[in-house]
């Protein structure tokens, strides 16, 4: 299998750290070889924090400038902050306001490599079914929606059972699935061209 990269980045607090473990716990029981880092930069003051994960066979953990298939995240400054890191032809998924999102400064370098890039309002929704703290759980889910990469929305679900504890279990598969739905609705309009 060819090396599938993701790039995950947002702000101190907001759970890169945790989206990077089912990340890479699913690749681990699907049986894919992983290699990561992470950067926490002034994580504890809120400030910058990136993953790098690659699944499959890999020389070296961190990913270079232009070779990521996906970036994942959590924040929308912080979106614009790596999307050097994303290949011609990857794909980069953003809590943030569909509606607004991408900025329009940024829609041609989009189009010039030929990126896509999608937007939920993770944190909304997570807040409006009273957790907050899931979040990042809802951006995987939405991901998962798109069917891209080695890792399927079932695989990743089951994850998401298996790390979370019993009080807070059954609310972040609900998030999980709400937003996976959410996701799914995404990329059908996508696929029909319908922004």
């Amino acid at each position: 299998m060819k090396t599938c990269n993701f790039v995950l980045s947002g702000l101190g607090g907001q759970g890169i750290l945790f989206m990077t473990k089912i990340l890479a716990q699913t690749a681990l029981n699907k049986g894919y070889n992983i290699l990561g880092a992470e950067t926490h930069g002034m994580a504890q003051r809120g400030g910058s924090v990136v993953s790098h994960l690659k699944i499959g066979d890999a020389g070296s953990s961190l990913i270079r400038a232009g070779a990521g298939d996906f970036l994942i995240s959590m924040d929308e400054a912080e979106t614009y902050r790596y999307l050097p890191w994303v290949r011609p032809g990857g794909m980069v998924f953003a809590n943030a306001s569909a509606h607004k999102f991408p900025d329009d400064r940024v829609k041609p370098y989009l189009a010039e490599y030929k990126i896509t890039a999608f937007a939920m309002e993770a944190g909304k929704t997570a807040l409006e079914m009273g957790a907050p703290r899931s979040t990042n759980l809802a951006m995987v889910a939405f991901f998962a929606a798109f069917g891209q990469g080695p890792l399927d929305a079932d695989a990743l679900r089951q994850t998401v059972a298996s790390v979370s504890p019993d009080p807070v279990k059954q609310v972040n598969l609900k998030i999980f699935d709400v937003c996976h739905e959410q996701g799914k609705n995404c990329a059908e309009r996508s696929a029909h061209g319908i922004v």
